[in-house]
């Protein structure tokens, strides 16, 4: 079972086509497949849940898709936060805050002050994020810090990435047929497993996620060693 799942939920502009709805209603259907996967992860014992709601390149979309992505913020928070609160869900929002609203910022703030002490599932939104982006907002950081070129290493760099509350994912899943990581999360998926499936985000139900699970069970994870045959060691 992998401890760390980092999901890109594509497909919902698709799903909502395909009904003759515009692209809106499909994230507001994803936005219900969002809740009813937190529940199944944290069912099936997975301590870390990551999500990839805006990237920092979503803003080139549709003006209209796009308003209707921030007023989702305040609708999930206000419908469904103080569910996941009692269900001891920990909230983090990760992502550059500069560029949305003061509201959408209020209601980060009060999803992650509502659910700091939690100690269930960690849900990290990741909301106005690029990998690329985090890298080098994690430079600017440790150099304001202090940290020299000499002192500067792959461990403490990773205290200033984004996701440095969580272990790296484990398993890496996009739904809607796509096979790339959209500048998500390009540090910590370093070795993570992917698993590609053409389900389409609002559709992704807990019959999907057992077989993203099977799969990742699957999987010889070596972290670039060799796997010794116990057979040779005796031979």
């Amino acid at each position: 079972m992998p401890r760390h799942v980092a999901i890109v939920m594509d497909g919902n502009g698709r799903w909502a086509r395909r009904r003759f709805m515009p692209r809106v209603f499909g994230h507001k259907f994803g936005m219900e497949t969002v809740v009813r996967v937190i529940d199944d992860c944290a069912a099936r014992g997975i301590e870390y849940l990551t999500v990839y709601a805006f990237s920092s390149e979503n803003w080139k979309r549709p003006d209209e898709e796009v308003s209707g992505l921030m007023n989702l913020v305040l609708v999930g928070v206000s419908k469904y936060l103080t569910r996941l609160a009692k269900n001891g869900v920990r909230i983090k929002v990760m992502g550059d805050r500069s560029a949305v609203s003061e509201k959408v910022r209020q209601a980060w703030n009060e999803a992650e002050e509502l659910t700091r002490d939690n100690r269930g599932l960690t849900l990290t939104v990741a909301f106005n994020y690029g990998g690329r982006w985090d890298i080098v907002q994690a430079c600017k950081r440790a150099l304001a810090d202090g940290v020299s070129a000499a002192d500067l290493s792959e461990e403490s760099l990773s205290r200033y990435l984004a996701l440095a509350h969580a272990p790296d994912p484990d398993l890496f899943i996009r739904t809607g047929g796509e096979v790339r990581v959209s500048n998500f999360l390009l540090w910590q998926l370093a070795y993570a497993e992917f698993y590609f499936t053409d389900c389409l985000w609002p559709d992704f139900d807990a019959t999907e996620m057992d077989r993203a699970i099977a799969a990742f069970a699957g999987r010889d994870r070596r972290f670039g060693g060799v796997k010794t045959d116990p057979n040779e060691a005796t031979a």
